[in-house]
């Protein structure tokens, strides 16, 4: 909260406004939702094996909101902090993880996020230049287009590599990653990297993206099984 008191486009969030207090109301919050993630992993299939994995996920859970004071990759770590549910949803179903699979789908979701949030990263840089906090935004600087098109090449690359894991063999779950690939290339090329609501509209033009890939999902599972 110190910082987006600080940061014009995070200034006016209820805590960092002061609309609600650290304690009771953030704290509260925060244990109603350690509840409910814990609820929920509980209601897994193959529990203990589960409950392992998110375990194993609370390093980056509890170190990400801090990676912004030390690295300049805080978007890889929400990349792998935001995609470990590839892991957990291949874990519940399975009861194991395959690498072959799950290992591509991870880095799909990590490369992805780095796109998406390096964007979203660049309606702050100026504010974050001046509390001394880092971000791919920042880091990338001019080349930002350049390196966030190869992070968008290996999210097909990834996509990819995890229908053929997974056995795939029609057109259609291709056919639809490369329309989702089409559109993160389309995010970068028209985003205005000094325009904050451009950059706005990209980030939240992800939901339809994420709606092709999950629609090629089903055709790529519909496919398979007839």
């Amino acid at each position: 909260a110190e910082y987006d008191r600080s940061v014009s486009r995070t200034k006016t969030r209820p805590l960092a406004s002061g609309e609600i207090s650290h304690f009771p109301h953030a704290t509260g919050f925060l244990l109603a939702q350690l509840a409910a993630g814990a609820g929920v992993l509980l209601s897994l299939p193959h529990t203990l094996y589960c409950f392992k994995w998110g375990v194993a996920s609370l390093p980056l859970v509890a170190s990400y909101p801090l990676m912004k004071r030390f690295i300049n990759w805080p978007q890889a770590v929400l990349g792998l902090t935001f995609n470990w549910g590839a892991i957990m949803g291949w874990a519940a179903c399975h009861g194991s993880v395959d690498v072959g699979v799950v290992g591509p789908l991870y880095l799909s979701g990590v490369c992805w996020t780095i796109v998406y949030d390096t964007l979203y990263a660049h309606q702050d840089k100026t504010d974050d230049a001046k509390l001394g906090l880092k971000s791919t935004a920042l880091h990338f600087g001019e080349n930002t287009k350049p390196v966030l098109h190869a992070f968008s090449a290996l999210t097909l690359a990834c996509w990819t590599l995890t229908g053929v894991g997974v056995g795939f063999t029609s057109p259609a779950y291709y056919v639809g990653s490369g329309l989702a690939w089409s559109h993160l290339t389309w995010q970068i090329h028209t985003a205005d990297l000094d325009d904050p609501e451009n950059l706005a509209e990209r980030f939240r033009s992800n939901q339809y993206l994420g709606a092709v890939m999950f629609g090629a999902c089903i055709a790529g599972n519909v496919t398979m099984a007839s």
